[in-house]
């Protein structure tokens, strides 16, 4: 990453006066929200919910505090440069611990990388096309942005980095390690463990409520992770579940009483 004295242009005139105010870099409100493209098929923005709302829970496990923070499509700003979306990338989902949710008053716009220095513990891309944009390890020049992969891996530096082949319901997942990104090899389940977040990522694939295949979490047991509209019908069926056995106890209580009525209407209270 540059220095912000590297930003100042240079020139053959006598240096100016010396101030000792530093540059004014450009905060999440002023850059761009994204890197500018277009989502590429309609099942992006619901796979992007489902994955935050079915790991929102395990997160606030690990951040009682509330420091932590999710993007979706936001950018990245990893450089600062001109223009602003050639030292930016906008995952389609990315994690980052340790850092505010919301920054003077106000939910992020984006995730300034230069500011915080906190890099996502995991990015994650959902592939449309053939999946080249996504395993892009071309480094950056003078004419070209640096491929995503090169980001992610060299700039960035984010430990993990999934790709999610949505037309073919298949995921890749990479780990950075000694700077490099490894694959990583699924497990029994056929899922990837990321150790920190004590979660599996993976494929769900179709059932009878959700035809098409979804990228979810698992838990380390190997138990889905549920969205909140999961988990509200399952607790909508445990509670229907609670008030029919109530009601059962209860129309068992008034047949009980009905037949000990019967017995001492033909042979009197029973003894004692």
């Amino acid at each position: 990453m540059k220095s912000t004295q590297a930003l100042v242009s240079q020139t053959t005139a006598s240096p100016p006066p010396v101030h000792t105010s530093q540059i004014s870099l450009p905060d999440h409100t002023q850059l761009p929200e994204s890197d500018g493209t277009f989502v590429k098929n309609f099942q992006e923005h619901p796979q992007s919910i489902v994955l935050t709302s079915s790991i929102e829970p395990v997160l606030q496990k690990l951040h009682p505090d509330g420091r932590y923070c999710i993007g979706q499509d936001s950018g990245i700003y990893w450089k600062s440069t001109e223009p602003a979306e050639k030292g930016a990338e906008a995952p389609d989902w990315f994690y980052v611990p340790n850092v505010p949710p919301l920054l003077d008053g106000e939910y992020r716009r984006s995730y300034v990388l230069w500011k915080e220095s906190i890099a996502p513990l995991i990015a994650i891309e959902f592939v449309s096309g053939n999946g080249s944009e996504e395993r892009d390890a071309t480094p950056p020049s003078e004419t070209k942005k640096a491929g995503k992969f090169w980001v992610y891996e060299q700039a960035v530096r984010i430990p993990f980095y999934a790709i999610y082949e949505v037309k073919k319901a298949s995921v890749e997942v990479y780990h950075l390690v000694d700077g490099r990104y490894e694959q990583l090899q699924p497990n029994d389940r056929g899922r990837y463990p990321i150790a920190p977040m004590g979660v599996e990522l993976g494929i769900q694939f179709g059932t009878e409520e959700t035809p098409i295949p979804w990228l979810r979490w698992w838990d380390a047991d190997g138990n889905l992770l549920l969205t909140g509209d999961e988990r509200a019908k399952v607790a909508e069926a445990i509670a229907e579940q609670e008030r029919m056995a109530k009601e059962q106890a209860e129309q068992r209580q008034i047949e009980l009483e009905e037949l000990l009525s019967k017995y001492r209407d033909r042979f009197g209270d029973i003894p004692e």
